[in-house]
């Protein structure tokens, strides 16, 4: 059961020491949640020793990147100022520095704070509200990758999902690269759970292969622990880590390059093992 293959691959990506050869294996991202309202449980609020002490956590399980935010972004979310996301995000960014040379990504639409972040150690843009101006400008300017996600504020689309979600992504790419940003760092994010329904959510991930066959990117995708996994399990979100396994898996099976989740040592023999079968090979997934 081969994963799909792209029409012509995709250039490797270089991050901070770290070699992303898309299509050899799938890579982790683990999420530190550094607010107190992190929709999943695990936020680690102001408290810079526990996320630290996650971030090596992580990496001692085979983590890839380390993304870390610090703006809730849960349904129905209150909004926190700039200085207030800078206050707990920079911190930690400079503890996880200090702990790993893991690549570090910056989950944040704030301009600001994704400049601050840079500076503080930061390698990687994740802009869960796609190609907005100042995020890309900064990318542009700093050669960091860039993660562009899909997003809508109400869950309503004219037509067919993928379509729209596809062609949105495709628009923010082109922005971005029209700004100065390279192609080859560029990823994209379908949004899982943002804007979405659940059904919505469940369409998307039955058609990934669209997103591999027309995005000439590579695709990251975020199932973990979110609510489309509670809705067909009717479990909390605490004990969605098989239904995170099942997507996990399926995700890989269509093409996913990155998987963004927040059970880095369980999703790592998910990975490994989903790689194996779907890569062909027993060493796709440690190499």
């Amino acid at each position: 059961m081969p994963a799909f293959k792209r029409d012509a691959p995709l250039a490797p990506l270089d991050v901070r020491g770290s070699t992303f050869a898309w299509g050899s294996r799938t890579y982790i991202m683990g999420v530190i949640n550094a607010t107190p309202d992190s929709f999943s449980g695990d936020g680690t609020g102001d408290d810079v020793d526990r996320a630290v002490e996650q971030a090596r956590a992580f990496a001692q399980a085979g983590c890839d990147i380390i993304d870390i935010g610090g703006e809730s972004t849960r349904p129905g979310y209150s909004p926190v100022s700039e200085s207030i996301e800078r206050a707990r995000v920079i911190p930690v960014i400079k503890g996880v520095r200090a702990t790993t040379d893991l690549p570090i990504s910056i989950d944040t639409f704030k301009p600001s704070v994704a400049g601050a972040a840079l500076e503080a150690g930061a390698d990687m843009l994740n802009c869960v509200w796609g190609a907005m101006p100042g995020i890309i400008g900064i990318a542009a300017a700093t050669a960091a990758p860039l993660i562009i996600m899909h997003n809508r504020a109400k869950a309503e689309y004219e037509g067919d999902v993928v379509a729209e979600v596809i062609e949105s992504l495709e628009r923010d790419a082109g922005d971005a690269i029209a700004a100065g940003c390279k192609a080859e760092r560029i990823i994209v994010d379908p949004g899982i759970g943002f804007g979405k329904t659940a059904e919505h959510n469940i369409e998307i991930l039955g058609r990934l292969l669209e997103f591999v066959a027309r995005l000439h990117h590579p695709l990251l995708v975020g199932t973990s622990r979110k609510s489309f996994i509670g809705k067909i399990t009717g479990l909390p979100v605490d004990q969605r880590v098989f239904g995170t396994a099942a997507s996990v898996a399926l995700a890989i099976a269509s093409g996913a390059d990155i998987v963004r989740v927040h059970d880095v040592a369980a999703m790592r023999g998910v990975v490994d093992v989903a790689d194996a079968i779907c890569r062909g090979s027993l060493r796709a997934a440690r190499v």
